[in-house]
C-alpha cells in the first residue's frame, strides 16, 4: 500500500512537472527574462539617444530588477546598429534604440540590410520632438508667409540648412505645400546649421529644439513655426505652421524601442507593458521633458502604424522632389 502511495506521488510530480513545461512553451514570457537584456543604441555615449536608453535603462531596472546592458554601436546615423540587431536571435534579449533617421527615413534612401517593418517588431516610442522652422534675428521674414514670399523673390539667396536627411526632408514637405524655393546646404550638426544661418551662409533651417532655443532666447535666431500641432512650452509665442496657414505641414522625429522580427508576442507584450509603465513614471516623463522630448510610449501596433504612415509621406517627399542622398 505504501508502495503504491509512494508511485502515485511520484507520477503527480512528474505530472504537475510536465503541465509547467507545457504552460511555459506555451507562454514563454513566464520565465522572461532569465539572463542580461542588451539594449543597443546606434548613437555614441552622451548623445540624446543614449541619455534616454539610459535614463529608462536605470529605472526599468529598478522596477524590474532585471539586468539591462547599454550597447552603443555609433555610425551611419544609427543604421549600423539597426542592421546588426536585425540579425540578433528573436528572443526578446536584444532591444534596439533607433531613431526616426535610421527606421523611417533610412531604408527609403540607402541600401540598407533591413527593412523596418518586416526586420523589426517596435515595442513602442519612447516620445517625439517637434522641429522648428528658423531664420536668423536679422532676417526680415517675420512669419512663415513672409519667408515664402521671400524665397520666391530672392531665389539667389534662397537656401536652408541641413545637417541630415532628417531635417532635409521636412523643409522639402514644407517647399512642397508652401510654394517656397530653397537649395539645401550640408551641415555636420543642428548647432553647425544654426550657426550657418547666423552667420548669413544660409537663409533659414528647420532644426531640433534643444540647440535651438537658446539661440531664439538669445536673441541671434528667430522661429518662425513649430512644424506640430501644438505649441511648444519652452517657445509659447511660436504660431503652428497650421497658425501661419500651413495645416499640412505637420513633422516630428521619435525615438523608440525595436525588437528583431518573430519576437513572440507574449515578450513583446511583457517588454512594453514594463517600458510604457517606466516611460510613463512622472519622475521619467518630467527628464524627458527637459530634454524637449514629448513621452509617448506608444503600444506596438499604434507605433507600427507611425512608421507606416511617415514612411508613405517621405516616400512621396522624396519622390516628388527627386531627391538623392549621398551615403
Amino acid at each position: 500500500m505504501r508502495r503504491s502511495w509512494a508511485l502515485g506521488a511520484s507520477l503527480a510530480i512528474l505530472a504537475l512537472g510536465f503541465t509547467a513545461g507545457i504552460a511555459s512553451a506555451q507562454d514563454p514570457a513566464a520565465s522572461f527574462p532569465n539572463k542580461p537584456i542588451r539594449m543597443v543604441v546606434g548613437f555614441a555615449a552622451g548623445g540624446g539617444n543614449d541619455i534616454f536608453a539610459r535614463l529608462i535603462q536605470n529605472e526599468l531596472q529598478k522596477r524590474t530588477g532585471w539586468t539591462v546592458v547599454i550597447e552603443n554601436k555609433p555610425g551611419a546615423g544609427g543604421r549600423l546598429s539597426a542592421e546588426q540587431v536585425a540579425r540578433e536571435p528573436a528572443d526578446g534579449y536584444t532591444i534596439l534604440v533607433g531613431a526616426s533617421g535610421a527606421m523611417v527615413i533610412g531604408p527609403l534612401i540607402y541600401k540598407t540590410e533591413y527593412d523596418t517593418l518586416k526586420s523589426f517588431t517596435p515595442v513602442t516610442m519612447i516620445g517625439d520632438f517637434p522641429l522648428f522652422l528658423a531664420v536668423s534675428a536679422d532676417h526680415p521674414a517675420k512669419t512663415a508667409k513672409e519667408l515664402v514670399a521671400w524665397t520666391k523673390a530672392n531665389t539667389g539667396k534662397a537656401n536652408y540648412a541641413t545637417s541630415s536627411p532628417a531635417f532635409t526632408l521636412p523643409t522639402e514637405l514644407f517647399k512642397m505645400r508652401s510654394g517656397a524655393n530653397g537649395t539645401a546646404i550640408p551641415y555636420k550638426s543642428s548647432a553647425e546649421s544654426i550657426l550657418g544661418v547666423v552667420s548669413g551662409n544660409a537663409a533659414m533651417t528647420v532644426v531640433d529644439p534643444p540647440p535651438l532655443v537658446s539661440q531664439v532666447q538669445g536673441g541671434k535666431m528667430r522661429a518662425l513655426a513649430v512644424l506640430a500641432t501644438e505649441r511648444f512650452p519652452d517657445l509659447p509665442d511660436v504660431p503652428t505652421m497650421a497658425e501661419s496657414g500651413f495645416p499640412d505641414v505637420n513633422v516630428s522625429l521619435f525615438s523608440g524601442f525595436f525588437v528583431p522580427a518573430g519576437t513572440p508576442k507574449p515578450i513583446v507584450d511583457k517588454i512594453h507593458k514594463e517600458l510604457h509603465t517606466v516611460i510613463m513614471n512622472s519622475d521619467v516623463t518630467g527628464k524627458l521633458r527637459g530634454m524637449a522630448v514629448r513621452p509617448k510610449g506608444s503600444g506596438p501596433e499604434e507605433f507600427a502604424k507611425i512608421i507606416a504612415d511617415e514612411q508613405k509621406l517621405w516616400s512621396e517627399v522624396i519622390k516628388a522632389g527627386n531627391l538623392k542622398f549621398g551615403n
